[in-house]
């Protein structure tokens, strides 16, 4: 019997018949384009080179350098040999809810329904897909002002959104003004995604200059992503919370954790507060995606919440003084550095040098072995700047600026 070749067929320079199917396994990527279209992170490339490399001095990484404090350590190991290994609610222990409830309140006069309006989340990163994923449609707009942690974009794209770049500058304070969100508004913009005390910068928002931001988001209906993670280290200074301004309880998602304030990372633990209508979607969204999150770290966080005010002050006028060493390090340098307010990042800038920031970055790491990170990483807006983070001993930060002062004798 006569073979009849595929309907839909090729063929190669000798006529023979290839199925179409086949060329597709061999031209298709099963990756997806959303995922293809993703910046790989600029803080990554950096602690990738310097993991190869002896005798490094890294004011790269942006966590507390702190352990976490030793009685928040026993409680979570006094919740294992109690057995408390199984899951919990999945919107998170209530006592854990009820601590993060009064702990808002009373920082801020801001109450949330233990209940129904607070979520213990894995950490602020969960809590910022959830509440992205939870009011995005394909196509929404959300306002990013950048130099901004690399992840926000990004979170933003993966939530089938389009994050539109505000800059703001160093001659503001990297506080992103009431004007430039204005300026960048569509019909298609959905919300505004805010992030102070901020990374990398330092910036920390006025409350006058809130206000007026309030007041755009009121003005064009928009909801306010607020990620307040380094709500407790701000320095001289207090910080605003944003749901407790005028008419903005309703429209902002409250996004914050233990990891920063509390020196616990690697626990795990952040939180997200919103209005009723809010939160059920959030939640709904939490329900599918995780059972809850980690039990031990939960018991943790309800110890450093009810117990751990002394050590927050502790380690923030420990930050306090190490910013005050870095800010004037770079100055004396003349790597020109604005008086960061809050976080434990500083942000200068380094056109003495006359190099991109790029290029200063790597040469400094191979030449003098110090990892710093280019501002461009975190968007267009830090072109020209480095972060530079304080959360590492004076000792560190010492043996860095002996270096970049070689550096800066070669290439200032």
């Amino acid at each position: 019997m006569a073979y009849t070749l595929p309907r839909k067929a090729v063929y190669n320079d000798a006529a023979i018949a290839i199925p179409i199917e086949v060329i597709m396994l061999k031209t298709r990527t099963y990756v997806s384009q959303t995922v293809q279209n993703l910046r790989p992170s600029g803080i990554r490339k950096y602690f990738d080179i310097a993991s190869t490399m002896q005798d490094v001095v890294t004011l790269g990484i942006g966590e507390p350098d702190f352990v976490t404090p030793r009685h928040i350590i026993d409680r979570g190991i006094e919740s294992l040999n109690r057995g408390q290994t199984a899951y919990t609610s999945n919107s998170g222990l209530i006592e854990l809810r009820r601590a993060i409830s009064a702990y808002v309140e009373r920082l801020y006069g801001v109450h949330y329904n233990p209940d129904d309006q607070v979520l213990v989340t894995v950490g602020v990163s969960e809590a910022m897909w959830l509440a992205l994923r939870a009011i995005l449609d394909p196509g929404d707009e959300v306002l990013v002002p950048e130099p901004c942690f690399v992840a926000n974009a990004a979170a933003v794209e993966m939530a089938g959104g389009i994050p539109v770049h505000v800059d703001t500058f160093v001659e503001d304070g990297f506080q992103v003004t009431a004007e430039r969100l204005e300026a960048a508004i569509t019909p298609r913009t959905k919300a505004i995604l805010i992030n102070y005390p901020n990374n990398p910068t330092g910036a920390v928002l006025t409350r006058q200059k809130m206000i007026e931001i309030a007041a755009v988001a009121e003005r064009y209906d928009l909801i306010v992503l607020s990620d307040e993670i380094y709500e407790r280290l701000v320095y001289g200074i207090e910080h605003t919370n944003f749901a407790s301004l005028p008419g903005m309880y309703d429209r902002t998602i409250l996004m914050s954790g233990m990891s920063k304030t509390f020196a616990m990372t690697g626990w795990r633990i952040g939180y997200v507060c919103a209005a009723p209508e809010l939160m059920d979607a959030i939640r709904k969204l939490h329900q599918y995606l995780i059972m809850s999150a980690p039990t031990i770290g939960q018991v943790a966080a309800l110890e450093a919440l009810t117990q751990g005010e002394p050590d927050v002050r502790e380690m923030r006028d420990e930050y306090d003084a190490r910013r005050r060493l870095i800010v004037d390090g770079f100055n004396s340098l003349g790597l020109t550095c604005f008086e960061p307010r809050g976080a434990f990042y500083a942000f200068p800038s380094v056109a003495a040098t006359g190099m991109d920031d790029e290029t200063f970055c790597e040469r400094l790491l191979y030449e003098d072995r110090v990892a710093l990170i280019p501002g461009s990483a975190f968007g267009r807006s830090g072109n020209g700047f480095v972060r530079a983070c304080y959360a590492t001993s004076r000792d560190n930060i010492d043996r860095a600026f002996e270096r970049l002062a070689r550096f800066m004798k070669r290439h200032g």
